[in-house]
């Protein structure tokens, strides 16, 4: 008997751009840094990571680019017809893909376990209580 995998759905406003992630998140957080919160037009982007192999995507994207933190890019892909954005590296190219969580057909599977950059966070964006808090990123 085969075991079911979990398959993730999601898409922007007009439905045009559409993403099935499978399996399980790699990582699931909420990014306060400056380009994320004027790329949300929020207080934060709750994001959810999965390897590039898990992920299918349907439709045109626009990309607008930002220099990372770690020196390379940022690239964010947007609905080429309502402008939702939807889901961050470049298709084809990126080993991993960063899913948007406000894009998600059902936002209960959203589980974030940290928050990043809240070196950045206004005061006014609440932190959840239970995350693991990070200045910037990772080590």
């Amino acid at each position: 008997m085969g075991q079911d995998v979990r398959k993730i759905t999601g898409g922007c406003l007009c439905g045009q751009l559409r993403y099935q992630a499978e399996g399980e998140p790699i990582f699931a957080g909420l990014c306060f840094c400056a380009d994320c919160r004027k790329a949300s037009g929020s207080g934060f982007i709750p994001f959810m990571g999965f390897s590039a192999a898990e992920v299918r995507i349907a439709g045109r994207a626009s990309q607008s680019r930002t220099k990372a933190f770690g020196g390379g890019e940022a690239v964010r892909n947007h609905c080429a017809d309502c402008g939702g954005l939807v889901f961050g590296g470049i298709v084809g190219v990126d080993e991993q893909h960063t899913i948007y969580a406000g894009s998600l057909d059902d936002p209960s599977v959203f589980a974030p376990s940290m928050a990043i950059f809240t070196r950045d966070r206004p005061a006014w964006a609440l932190l959840p209580p239970g995350l693991t808090a990070f200045d910037t990123m990772p080590g």
